[in-house]
């Protein structure tokens, strides 16, 4: 068990749409393209202290349309790339399920796939990770859910689905920050720290 005051606080963010340009089911690394300005908030937030886990829900695993190997390559790159800028990613968690739409023994109602915060759960005990003191950042429903569920403080951006998803969220979640980006997220976060 780790001690309280040995825990550190992590910036989860989800990948598609919040990291890079949403694609619909990015697997191959030539269609990869980081949103304008997401390394160097990556880095900033490294620099401040937070560790930065990536949470990822990837059906298309589960539907048959890429091996969950392809979303560790991606993966590898995405980490090479943000390695390059002086960035980096301190672990990724996958939920390769669907609940109706998947394949086999990737066809279950899991407690990974987001808006559960079983992804994020894992995490902070892999890694020894405050909650209380972390923030969620993504541009999905799913993504804030998962979140507050996770005892977080969740942050919608507007890039991906995120203007899409705005309205939805904000009925459910009153209140709750809405960023242009990861960049403009970085900067809300830094300046509560």
């Amino acid at each position: 068990m780790i001690k309280a005051a040995t825990l550190r606080p992590a910036v989860f963010l989800d990948r598609d749409g919040t990291i890079n340009v949403e694609k619909d089911y990015l697997h191959r690394i030539e269609d990869f393209q980081f949103i304008p300005g997401a390394p160097e908030a990556i880095r900033r937030l490294r620099e401040a202290g937070f560790l930065i886990i990536v949470v990822t829900n990837q059906s298309g695993v589960a539907r048959g349309y890429f091996p969950r190997e392809a979303v560790c390559r991606l993966h590898e790159h995405l980490q090479r790339q943000l390695r390059a800028a002086s960035a980096g990613i301190d672990g990724f968690y996958v939920c390769p399920h669907h609940p109706s739409e998947g394949q086999g023994d990737y066809q279950v109602d899991c407690d990974c796939r987001k808006g559960a915060p079983g992804m994020l759960l894992q995490a902070a005990r892999d890694h020894g990770i405050d909650l209380a003191r972390s923030f969620m950042v993504g541009d999905k429903l799913a993504d804030v859910e998962a979140g507050s569920a996770a005892g977080c403080r969740p942050i919608l951006v507007r890039t991906g689905y995120g203007a899409k998803d705005e309205p939805k969220v904000t009925a459910q979640f009153p209140g709750i920050r809405v960023c242009r980006d990861l960049a403009a997220a970085a900067d809300c976060i830094l300046a509560e720290k």
